[in-house]
């Protein structure tokens, strides 16, 4: 019966990896307390978070006030410290409601970093943020930009570092500097695998901030993970990434934003969803509408027809990786013309919009960006944290 039991256990902890690593339940950086308390103490406190940034069931920034930790100010990101803030619009200055503490933005119309005024009146920046793992997602820039804030002002940070739910792979064209922008600001794929840890240490150990400056930098691991596990977010990172299934297609399915194509922004799916008003030979349809995640989206009360993606099985996304076949697709659907010029900006170089105009097949494409991935996975060997 022993045995039995011992074998049961053993295959449930086999078949529990998409939560869990060695069966035991992933603890993010912000719950190692004793590791990071005592550095806190008698410091006067930034916090670079959202609404992401939980430490078992309470908030980062109330467990440290609770305690009586001296949080001078709370850095907020594109969307804002409650998460709630439109993508692409400003997020203002304020103070936290709940704690009274000084709510300074990042995100004032474009990626900012604080001045000497401010980081004159902290001793130590602290980031917990939930990252998805994407190049054209923002907060990793934002906390590039409080990096150098830090080196700047000889400021200390401490990343509490928490796992990143498309870390178990790498896609996608290394960023061509030449389009360096507010959505791609490192020289990674697309997809690069890495918590932002494992990023900051990168970009201390590869001098990419300007002037080959360094952060005095430290990072609070997370326990029981590995770039194996598929990491279920227990909070949505931002407002129009609603569930995993819109997490897992945000790589491929965000390159509609540099198209014609509507991605669902306006519905209660964005991200599973593409389609325009003129792609008829398409029986699903949905129309966007004025909400709270989606103000003004793309076809506003404008019945667009296209493709449900929300029904395909996780596994085949996962082995897809970034699936350019959504966009042939609604090329050959619409046309030369659905391309915009932001759309080199989030793929981050000029041979992929060219090869799907000259008909190339998705695996075509692929190949060319794979030596470079090849390189970057040797490049980012000695920063990684987990195995």
């Amino acid at each position: 019966m022993k045995l039995f039991i011992s074998l049961i256990f053993t295959f449930l902890c086999l078949i529990n990896l998409q939560s869990q690593d060695n069966c035991s339940p992933v603890q993010v950086g912000a719950e190692s307390f004793s590791e990071y308390f005592p550095l806190l103490k008698e410091k006067r406190i930034a916090i670079f978070t959202n609404h992401t940034g939980m430490a078992g069931r309470e908030h980062i920034v109330d467990l440290l006030h609770r305690l009586k930790f001296n949080i001078v100010v709370i850095f907020a990101p594109e969307h804002g410290f409650r998460g709630d803030v439109d993508a692409g619009e400003k997020v203002i200055d304020g103070k936290d409601r709940k704690t009274g503490i000084f709510i300074y933005s990042l995100y004032k119309n474009k990626i900012g970093k604080p001045d000497s005024k401010i980081m004159s009146q902290i001793d130590i920046v602290v980031v917990d943020i939930q990252d998805v793992g994407l190049r054209f997602y923002t907060y990793y820039i934002s906390m590039y930009k409080l990096m150098d804030a830090c080196a700047e002002n000889n400021r200390k940070m401490l990343i509490l570092d928490r796992p990143n739910p498309n870390g178990f792979y790498v896609d996608g064209p290394v960023l061509d500097m030449k389009y360096k922008s507010e959505v791609g600001y490192l020289p990674v794929p697309v997809v690069y695998g890495m918590t932002l840890g494992e990023l900051a240490l990168m970009i201390n150990g590869e001098k990419w901030l300007p002037e080959k400056r360094t952060c005095n930098l430290q990072v609070v691991k997370c326990k029981n993970y590995t770039h194996r596990v598929k990491y279920q977010l227990p909070v949505p990172p931002s407002p129009n990434l609603p569930n995993m299934k819109s997490v897992y297609l945000y790589p491929s399915i965000c390159l509609f934003e540099g198209t014609t194509v509507s991605l669902g922004r306006g519905t209660t799916f964005p991200f599973q969803v593409y389609g325009s008003p003129d792609m008829k030979t398409y029986s699903f349809s949905f129309t966007p509408r004025s909400i709270r995640s989606a103000k003004n989206p793309p076809y506003l009360n404008t019945k667009c027809f296209g493709v449900d993606l929300r029904n395909i099985p996780d596994e085949e996304i996962w082995k897809a990786g970034i699936n350019l076949n959504y966009i042939i697709d609604a090329c050959n659907q619409l046309g030369k013309g659905i391309f915009t010029p932001f759309f080199q900006n989030l793929i981050g170089v000029d041979y992929v919009r060219k090869m799907i105009l000259e008909g190339k097949s998705a695996d075509e494409i692929k190949a060319v960006w794979q030596p470079d991935i090849e390189r970057f996975m040797q490049q980012r060997k000695p920063y990684l944290l987990y195995e």
